[in-house]
């Protein structure tokens, strides 16, 4: 192979074409032939015993030459960056391909290229780190929740009242007709929860076993169309009424929900448990805000074909975590009233942010002249593989080594990069809905397979306010 018309251009993107001669490009049309020969049907012989020149004369001589570029693409794509040491990133385009008269095959190829990257500053960045003390009060709150966890529901003979559990039947009617979706039957339904339509829940306290109510609701104006803004009436009865009852935070407490004998051992245990869960947060956040300082003061031109790449694993992995959950994402876009390009734009940000972590992470690790013993990676290895539970061989041809060097070197790039980082007082806390705002804006952090951030929140399907039905 020959490579030819090397040309690099604006944007990060570089065209070649790459000349096959006549005998590798005849033995990659031979190989086409004998691949499809089986599916060909030629009048006068068995299937699959035609010989190629009848073949192409019944449909052209060029008959074969689609599978044979396909065969060849890859091979001459390869060569040649590695022949002209072309670093691309993405998906290359074959833009042509051209058979002269002697049979020597040219392929065109265009590609982005991974761009160059000027590091600012990475050493002694700083960014403020929030405090992650942890009260008396927080041990509290979780034995308080620990508590409604082992919590048990008992039947009382009075009105129901806000925080009860009530088991109702329901019916509703919209302009004296039942809607679909507005009835049940012995549904349970603690008061307070706010998981009917506002204002049915209300209407319940005071009701006792054996009362029957007409309630009249109307849908909030952001409902399902066809109740938005709509005046109803449930009919309603309740069959029980019941008391959550709370067990007493003692020694038989903490015995019942831990492997502790006392309440004292128990607190010491939660304290330490969220003293670790503060701390590895405070430090996953302020890891975030070191490496996005790092990478904001970095100078790279990032070509588009990285950004899709990335989206496209940002999008993979949401389907499997809605899988997960008995969802597709076409689903999810469904409900979310997206299209494939709406839900693009959305993770667009966090593909980007994510793409300017791993250049600026593999720069350090360029500038630092970080080595990875082969030792560690055979060990990184041999790990993968115990968890997992395979051998080490099938571990081996399932992860390119190359590809867990690249990623121990940036693992120890952010090291580096978090211990030389300067701590600075916490932040004011902002008014919650300016707040609320920035979290928002947020792009989803990146994965910590490559820093210390905790992983991107997954898809969480919008819930949606429904009418009282049966679940």
């Amino acid at each position: 192979m020959i490579v030819k018309n090397v040309e690099k251009k604006e944007n990060n993107e570089v065209t070649f074409q790459v000349e096959v001669d006549k005998d590798a490009f005849e033995e990659a049309v031979n190989g086409a032939y004998l691949k499809n020969k089986k599916t060909i049907t030629v009048p006068g012989f068995r299937k699959g015993k035609a010989p190629r020149m009848v073949i192409e004369g019944m449909y052209g001589t060029e008959v074969f030459y689609e599978d044979a570029f396909e065969d060849l693409a890859p091979k001459a794509f390869a060569f040649a960056t590695e022949q002209e040491k072309l670093k691309t990133v993405g998906r290359p385009n074959l833009t042509d391909t051209d058979v002269s008269d002697d049979k020597t095959l040219t392929l065109s190829f265009e590609a982005a290229l991974y761009p160059e990257v000027k590091l600012g500053k990475y050493k002694g960045v700083e960014a403020p780190r929030d405090d992650d003390t942890v009260t008396d009060e927080k041990v509290d709150e979780y034995i308080e929740e620990m508590r409604k966890r082992n919590a048990r529901q008992i039947t009382v003979e009075r009105a129901a009242k806000m925080g009860d559990t009530v088991v109702i039947d329901y019916d509703g009617y919209l302009d004296g007709e039942r809607f679909e979706g507005g009835k049940a039957e012995e549904q349970t339904l603690e008061l307070g929860s706010n998981r009917f339509v506002p204002g049915f829940e209300e209407q319940i306290v005071g009701m006792k076993a054996g009362d029957e109510k007409e309630l009249d609701i109307t849908f909030p104006e952001d409902y399902h169309e066809s109740l938005a803004g709509k005046a109803v009436v449930f009919k309603v009865k309740v069959h029980e009424v019941q008391e959550t009852e709370l067990p007493a935070v003692d020694d038989e407490f903490a015995k019942d929900v831990s492997e502790f004998d006392t309440l004292s051992e128990y607190k010491v245990a939660i304290m330490d448990q969220l003293v670790s869960a503060r701390k590895e947060a405070v430090d996953n956040d302020f890891g975030y805000k070191v490496i996005k300082a790092a990478a904001d003061d970095m100078e790279a031109d990032i070509p588009e074909a990285m950004i899709e790449e990335r989206m496209g694993q940002i999008m993979q992995e949401y389907d499997q975590n809605l899988m997960a959950r008995g969802m597709r994402l076409e689903e999810y876009m469904r409900m979310a009233g997206m299209d494939p390009k709406s839900f693009q734009d959305m993770i667009r940000p966090q593909a980007v942010e994510q793409v300017r972590t791993d250049l600026l992470l593999a720069a350090v690790a360029d500038a630092e002249k970080i080595e990875i013993a082969d030792e560690d990676v055979d060990k990184t290895l041999q790990d993968l593989a115990d968890a997992y539970r395979i051998t080490l061989d099938q571990i081996k041809e399932a992860v390119p080594r190359e590809s867990i060097v690249n990623d121990m070197r940036m693992r120890k790039a952010n090291d580096l990069l978090m211990e030389n980082a300067v701590a600075l007082p916490p932040e004011e806390k902002e008014d919650e809905e300016a707040t609320e705002e920035k979290a928002e804006e947020k792009p989803a952090k990146k994965p910590a397979k490559r820093t210390k951030k905790a992983a991107a929140d997954k898809a969480e399907p919008a819930a949606e306010e429904e009418a009282p039905k049966a679940e």
